[in-house]
């Protein structure tokens, strides 16, 4: 199962001092586990933990993949709109494993995937299928890229948070990765994009 899908930053915003990162979308799957020392909290104290959680599994991301840019020689650099398949055929992705506690109760898989200034992120339970999760983390970011145009010039995926929930709604349900063949893909594809038209 996906704990977690999170959309953040990954180059420096303007906003934020350098070592940061902004989480502009998240969504938990399922069930919490509790840690036995958060027994005592309440909802909203339980809320910033969890946005502490996420906040350490966006750093981790950003180091990532600051490093694997620093490898390869690549730069963050600006996109135009319209360019959205190259951009993600172009991006660099990768799998990050976090031990029990750092920072979720149990063992997880990080996948990311970063597009220029932006990062896609599933966090998966360790069993879980990493192919298809990458198949179902790219096939993600296409549609957010494309549909909501999110490299494009002040594109605020804070405002258009419902069309992710759609989008994770039909792609990941519930939080359950889906094996998807050709004629059932085209028909999700077809429904979202009727969605997104509204």
């Amino acid at each position: 199962m996906v704990v977690c899908f999170l959309i953040h930053t990954v180059c420096p915003v303007s906003a934020l001092s350098a070592g940061e990162s902004r989480i502009l979308y998240s969504r938990v799957f399922g069930p919490e586990e509790r840690d036995p020392t958060e027994a005592g909290l309440n909802p909203e104290q339980r809320r910033v933990v969890q946005k502490e959680r996420l906040a350490v599994v966006a750093r981790q991301v950003r180091s990532a993949v600051c490093l694997s840019r620093e490898a390869s020689g690549n730069v963050c650099v600006e996109t135009v709109l319209g360019e959205e398949a190259v951009a993600l055929g172009e991006a660099e992705s990768g799998v990050l494993s976090l031990g029990s506690g750092e920072p979720f109760a149990g063992r997880t898989v990080v996948l990311w995937l970063a597009v220029h200034a932006l990062a896609f992120t599933l966090v998966c339970q360790p069993h879980e299928n990493l192919l298809l999760a990458e198949g179902t983390l790219r096939n993600l970011a296409r549609h957010c890229l494309e549909e909501l145009r999110l490299l494009g010039p002040g594109s605020e995926v804070l405002l258009k948070s419902d069309r992710v929930d759609a989008m994770l709604q039909r792609l990941l349900p519930h939080g359950q990765l889906l094996f998807l063949n050709h004629r059932f893909t085209h028909g999700l594809e077809r429904d979202l994009s009727a969605y997104m038209s509204k």
